[in-house]
């Protein structure tokens, strides 16, 4: 779930300069000037600068904020109004949209409780600690934060994790953009499951990707033993999050922990193998084995303070670098150490943009309730760009899928976004705008709705007219998979099949992924099944399997189980989609703006 939060002004340490990725990208300035003014660009520039004041250079006629919102009022039109032919599609898409909605809204009130009333009681009344909530209030600044993944962990095999037992997202301290990772030990007492383990390791992830500081609230009961097979072995793993956090050391990108809890067994490693660990009294402990091990191995009687406790970690052993005598105390030391980082944050752009043309509230009827009520994705973008204007790419050609440059509140965007089939000449079109934008640095918003199946060839011309569209979108594939730039994908409808490979699926490593809730994840919808059992052949499914198989899917196929098993980073309301594409885009975008800069400035020198 994404909270109003603008991303634009995150402050990282410079990017190792061998970088290969940085070889690819363009300065990001020219690339606009191509895109918008075309190459008479100059002799335009001449000419309004002999007709401005005093004669002033083309460089002083404006800001460079004022020349790319005149550009981007230059964009045509899109006609976003919804025909009065396609009205009683919209109305059963919101219809469909209310009911997925209000789904949506009870499972984040389930969340919200963590492991119940009975449970946080338990963890404030009687362990005198803070809700995990209340410590991000706390921790964080005044502003509201991005949480990721809220539903991980409902509805897993193993039982109910809600938030898979820790919160994760991304929230200001003292100015300066951090990820957190906070245990939520009123989920099963803190023990990690292997959904926590996987959310821990998308944090982890992000904080990479994005160059941002890490902070760790510690309160976990270890591992759970029972599914250690899940948790343990693996490449990816629990032994990863260690892994991870040397190699974002490594990096310069500073992590800070605070043991608020029970901190045992692996999850030991945490705090020890941050920058700076602060400990609270009284409720922190830091220890391999708890006191009932340590009684089963030697007949000894010794308590958690004793043990592993605040004094003994904060004055004896060393692992800990700040002793706190509250959770308050605590936060307020994690909020000094992040002054001392010498980070200098960067005044937020405040860039004037216009508003779309149509209400981002009749995104409820254009939610598609199956892929046969997909109305044109031209109505989708009308609700979501400045606006509502479009720079199409190839407009004519490979119409079922569009490209082209718009702009989210004043940053420049590439578009990709399913309108049908995607077809030979769709997916060379995809091909060669995915290009453009990785050769201008430009960010890429795919629009997902790929078709739930293809039409098996009745003949040898369509078996070979599929043939060159598979080989056209394997192309597509591979300059998607290849484009150094962010890639932020939304699923506005179905993700099915191989099509959703070439849209930047989850396999391919998009930035963010995220679902409306009506959206549908499978490798086939199973309303489209079609496997009909024919008379006397012993091979084939027959009718109850079949029908056993079609409820499975469609289980496994909602986008509340895909989020559930943090196949994405979350869901997101189709009316909020508009700013939540502007927070992921500016945080993404700056970073690689930077990482061309300094990229240039090292050839420089």
């Amino acid at each position: 779930m994404w909270n109003k939060v603008a991303l634009c002004s995150v402050c990282k340490h410079s990017p190792h300069p061998a970088s290969l990725l940085l070889l690819r990208l363009p300065p990001v300035t020219h690339a606009f000037k191509r895109t918008c003014l075309g190459p008479s660009s100059d002799r335009q520039w001449a000419q309004r600068a002999q007709n401005g004041p005093r004669g002033a250079l083309p460089g002083c006629l404006g800001s460079s904020k004022a020349k790319r919102r005149r550009c981007a009022q230059m964009y045509p039109l899109l006609d976003g109004r919804v025909l009065p032919v396609h009205r009683h599609v919209f109305e059963e898409n919101v219809r469909n949209s209310e009911a997925v909605i209000k789904r949506y809204s009870e499972l984040l009130q389930v969340v919200s409780k963590g492991g119940g009333e009975d449970a946080v009681l338990r963890h404030t009344q009687r362990n005198k600690k803070l809700f995990v909530r209340e410590r991000l209030k706390l921790l964080l600044d005044e502003e509201s934060f991005l949480e990721l993944s809220p539903l991980a962990g409902l509805s897993m095999p193993y039982g109910d994790v809600p938030a898979a037992g820790c919160l994760t997202g991304i929230g200001k301290i003292c100015g300066i953009w951090c990820v957190f990772v906070a245990n939520d030990a009123t989920v099963k007492g803190g023990t990690i499951y292997p959904i926590g383990v996987k959310k821990q390791l998308r944090a982890q992830e992000i904080a990479l990707q994005n160059r941002l500081v890490a902070v760790y609230l510690v309160d976990s009961g270890g591992a759970f033993l029972p599914l250690q097979s899940e948790l343990f072995p693996d490449k990816l793993h629990g032994g990863r999050i260690f892994y991870n956090e040397a190699i974002i050391s490594a990096m310069k990108i500073p992590q800070v922990a605070v043991v608020c809890g029970s901190c045992v067994a692996g999850g030991a490693y945490v705090p020890t193998m941050a920058e700076e660990a602060v400990i609270v009294d009284k409720i922190g402990t830091l220890f391999l084995a708890g006191p009932p091990l340590v009684r089963a191995a030697t007949g000894e009687y010794v308590s958690p303070e004793e043990l592993g406790g605040a004094t003994l970690h904060s004055s004896v052993s060393g692992c800990s670098d700040h002793f706190a005598s509250s959770e308050k105390e605590a936060y307020e030391c994690v909020r000094n150490i992040i002054s001392t980082l010498n980070y200098e944050p960067v005044p937020e752009e405040l860039v004037e943009h216009d508003h779309p043309l149509y209400s981002p509230d009749e995104l409820l009827g254009l939610a598609p309730r199956d892929y046969s009520c997909t109305l044109p994705v031209k109505l989708v973008l009308s609700r979501l760009l400045d606006g509502s204007r479009f720079q199409e790419f190839k407009a004519d050609y490979g119409t079922t899928l569009v490209t082209g440059f718009g702009h989210v509140e004043g940053h420049l965007v590439g578009v990709v976004a399913n309108n049908g089939e995607l077809s030979h000449d769709a997916a060379l079109k995809g091909s060669h705008f995915v290009q453009l934008c990785s050769h201008r640095g430009i960010p890429i918003l795919f629009f997902q709705n790929t078709a739930p199946h293809a039409a098996e060839p009745t003949s040898i011309s369509q078996a070979e007219a599929q043939a060159n569209r598979l080989k056209a979108q394997a192309s597509m594939m591979a300059a998607v998979a290849c484009a150094a730039v962010p890639k932020i994908t939304i699923v506005i409808g179905g993700c099915f099949g191989s099509e959703s490979y070439a849209m930047c699926g989850r396999s391919f490593s998009p930035n963010f992924l995220f679902l409306w809730p009506n959206a549908r994840v499978a490798l086939v919808d199973s309303r489209h099944l079609s496997m009909v059992p024919q008379a006397g052949d012993n091979d084939c499914t027959d009718e109850s399997e079949l029908k056993h198989l079609k409820q499975k899917l469609e289980a496994e196929s909602s986008a509340f189980y895909s989020s559930a098993r943090l196949w994405d980073d979350g869901v997101v309301l189709p009316q909020n989609t508009r700013k939540n594409m502007q927070n992921s885009n500016s945080t993404l975008s700056k970073e690689m703006r930077k990482r061309r800069h300094t990229w240039l400035k090292t050839r420089q020198e």
